[in-house]
């Protein structure tokens, strides 16, 4: 293996490491947790303007319920490929 090859490797595991685990990480940051949406977050003031948006309810398949779901189940096979394979290509093209 030459020197590129080895990079190219090395970028694109950490690229996929980095996306996921990150998002996940991030997601959480905000403040959709497991346990529900953390009190006085940025999760909390999202869903907040979507409940007043919305008339009083967050709607299925908004971005505040997405997040929710990946918060409190975390992300799907499907997500987790896709994050990943996007992950490895961003980094092996950076590692160039």
């Amino acid at each position: 293996m030459g020197v590129s090859v080895i990079g190219a490797v090395l970028g694109a595991t950490l690229g996929a490491g980095v996306l996921l685990f990150g998002v996940p990480l991030g997601i959480a940051a905000l403040g959709f947790t497991g346990a529900g949406i953390a009190a006085g977050s940025i999760a909390a003031k999202m869903m907040s303007a979507a409940a007043i948006a919305n008339g009083g309810g967050v709607a299925a398949g908004s971005t505040v319920a997405v997040l929710q779901s990946v918060g409190a189940a975390g992300l799907s096979l499907g997500a987790k490929v896709g994050l990943g394979s996007a992950g490895a290509i961003s980094g092996a093209l950076l590692s160039k």
